[in-house]
């Protein structure tokens, strides 16, 4: 026997929600992956999708953790923590790299680095 068998059946349909919510958000950034035309389109897509995504998958672990346990369970928090912070990083790691690649070898369709700068701080 599981202790989901105990759980209310307002806490499984909410948490079936938030799950399918976050799976559906997941899925869209995913195709939006596929779907955008150049590098630097993609790399938003799946970033948003992971992080908005994940922030629903999230919540519903917590709320039905927290039905089964009757007590507060938050260690999902960390978790939620760690990929809001490194998810950001990641994508402006990427798009560096790429924008670094792209100028040199000279692709006319992104500024070079001197044009990139603010003119007001020159």
């Amino acid at each position: 026997m599981n202790a989901a068998g105990n759980l209310p059946a307002w806490a499984a349909l909410l948490t079936a929600f938030l799950v399918l919510v976050g799976a559906a958000v997941t899925l869209i950034g995913s195709l939006g992956l596929l779907r955008l035309g150049t590098f630097y389109a993609r790399v938003h897509a799946p970033t948003l999708g992971t992080t908005l995504g994940m922030a629903s998958i999230l919540a519903g672990s917590v709320l039905l953790f927290s039905m089964i346990e009757a007590r507060p369970v938050v260690h999902e928090i960390l978790i939620a923590v760690f990929v809001s912070l490194t998810t950001p990083v990641t994508l402006m790691l990427l798009v560096r790299a790429a924008l670094y690649r792209d100028r040199i070898e000279g692709n006319k369709e992104v500024p070079a680095a001197d044009a990139a700068e603010d003119p007001i701080t020159r």
